[in-house]
C-alpha cells in the first residue's frame, strides 16, 4: 500500500483493505501519545468507504470538547506521532496533516480536530455510515468523482468545490 499525494494532486485508487489497518495503527498511536479518548478518534473520508475509489489519504476525525481551547498536550502528542497543524482555515476544525517525509511534500493522513458530538463531528460520521449502507448512492458518489478525473479541471481545491454539493445533500439526510 503506498499512501500520499502532492500539493494540488488530485489521484484516485481503487479501495484497498489495507487502509483500515494503516487507520487502525494510527489510532493507536494517537491513543498512546495523547490524552484523547478511543471513542473520540473515527476513520472517515473515502477510505473509511467500502468498494468506492479514494485519494490514497487517511482521514480521521479527531473529537475535543472544545476547539477554540484545545489542551496544548494534544498538538504535543499529535507532534510526536508525525502529525503538524497546517494553516489552513476552516469553521469549527483544525486541520493537521502527516507527511512522507521530511521534504513535506506528499501528505498521507489528515486530521480533522473537530468538536466532539457537534453538527461538524455528527456530519463526518454520517457520512461515511450511510454511504457504507448505501451501494446506490456509493456509486453515484463514485461516478463524480471519476467524471472529474475525466474532464480534469482542476486541483484539490476545485475536486473538493467539485463534491460539495452531493456531500451536503447528504448531510441534509441526516436531518
Amino acid at each position: 500500500m503506498s499512501l500520499g499525494l502532492k500539493k494540488d494532486e488530485v489521484r484516485l485508487e481503487a479501495h484497498n483493505e489495507e487502509w483500515e489497518k494503516e487507520f487502525l495503527r494510527v489510532k493507536k498511536d494517537i491513543l498512546k501519545s495523547t490524552p484523547i479518548q478511543e471513542n473520540r478518534i473515527e476513520h472517515i473520508g473515502s477510505t473509511a468507504i467500502k468498494n468506492i475509489v479514494a485519494k490514497p489519504i487517511i482521514d480521521l476525525v479527531v473529537g475535543v470538547d472544545d476547539i477554540e481551547n484545545v489542551d496544548r498536550s494534544i498538538f504535543l502528542g499529535l507532534k510526536e506521532v508525525g502529525f503538524l497543524r497546517l494553516a489552513v482555515e476552516r469553521t469549527n476544525e483544525i486541520v493537521l496533516a502527516k507527511f512522507k517525509d521530511d521534504t513535506y511534500e506528499e501528505k498521507t493522513h489528515f486530521i480533522h480536530l473537530v468538536e466532539y458530538n457537534k453538527e461538524l463531528w455528527k456530519n463526518l460520521i454520517f457520512f461515511r455510515n450511510y454511504l457504507n449502507s448505501n451501494e446506490t448512492v456509493r456509486e453515484q458518489y463514485r461516478e463524480l468523482k471519476m467524471k472529474f478525473l475525466e474532464e480534469n479541471i482542476g486541483g484539490i481545491i476545485e475536486y473538493t468545490e467539485y463534491k460539495e454539493q452531493f456531500v451536503k445533500r447528504i448531510y441534509e439526510e441526516r436531518k
